[in-house]
């Protein structure tokens, strides 16, 4: 049965795993708990395109049984200490960088590399049995939006065999305005600008997409775009209009999350 793709915020660091007296990742977490009941039925595998992990050309995990990539800094020592062992996909993997390649896109295996916390961290919370084959898919360090819903709109027919996409970002990435309040007003204009891009259908949608420099606010709410352009691989996964599953107001910004079938 075809999944569909999802554009998915991270949260910061090992947030999750953290005392949080202030219910600041409270919302975001029901989200992700509830992420799998929102699923046609269990993913064959899943493929998570990760901000943290920039290439020159996009490039998938390999290993059989993939480590963990602690790059988060400052934390206390128990988050260090985390464990996800989902198995790995190497074939998943392999056909992933294939159909890029079919259409033209650069991308490699890279069998030794481990999964980064924009992975392991919101499937922690939203697929806590580890049970089902992982592979990441990193961002390519150009960071151009056509090219990623390029990728995006390649990889479109492993959701078909069952393979469930998450784009693991967050729609609001500027580390001086979480928690200042002058910056609610600006990742407010651009959420409203993103969630009417992403509700749009395919075509329309994407050139939308490929001009968010464009948009109010832009660079105020994402200085640079690497946790933005997972979401144009989602996107790009589908020709159907989006929708927004998730919206909050988290650290003085608004954060969103989006679903594509």
């Amino acid at each position: 049965m075809q999944q569909p793709s999802f554009f998915i915020p991270h949260g910061g660091g090992p947030c999750f795993f953290m005392d949080d007296p202030r219910g600041i990742w409270t919302g975001m977490a029901a989200f992700l708990r509830a992420l799998s009941a929102a699923l046609p039925e269990k993913p064959r595998a899943v493929l998570v395109v990760s901000g943290h992990w920039e290439t020159d050309g996009f490039a998938f995990t390999g290993a059989e049984r993939p480590s963990l990539v602690f790059d988060y800094y400052g934390f206390p020592k128990h988050t260090y200490e985390l464990r996800y062992d989902a198995p790995g996909s190497p074939g998943l993997a392999a056909r992933a960088a294939a159909l890029l390649a079919e259409a033209g896109i650069s991308a490699s295996v890279d069998p030794a590399r481990g999964l980064d916390h924009g992975v392991f961290v919101p499937l922690k919370v939203a697929l806590p049995d580890a049970d089902i084959p992982v592979v990441e898919m990193s961002v390519d360090r150009t960071l151009d939006p056509a090219l990623h819903v390029a990728a995006g709109r390649a990889l479109a027919a492993l959701r078909d065999d069952g393979v469930l996409i998450l784009a693991s970002g967050m729609s609001f990435h500027n580390m001086r305005g979480y928690g200042d309040p002058r910056f609610t007003a600006p990742s407010e204009a651009f959420d409203a600008w993103l969630t009417e891009a992403a509700e749009q259908a395919g075509p329309a949608r994407a050139d939308h997409l490929a001009r968010w420099e464009s948009a109010p606010a832009a660079r105020l709410s994402h200085p640079e775009a690497e946790h933005l352009l997972p979401l144009m691989v989602a996107a790009g996964a589908s020709e159907q209009a989006g929708e927004r599953v998730y919206s909050e107001k988290v650290l003085e910004t608004i954060i969103s999350g989006f679903r594509f079938d």
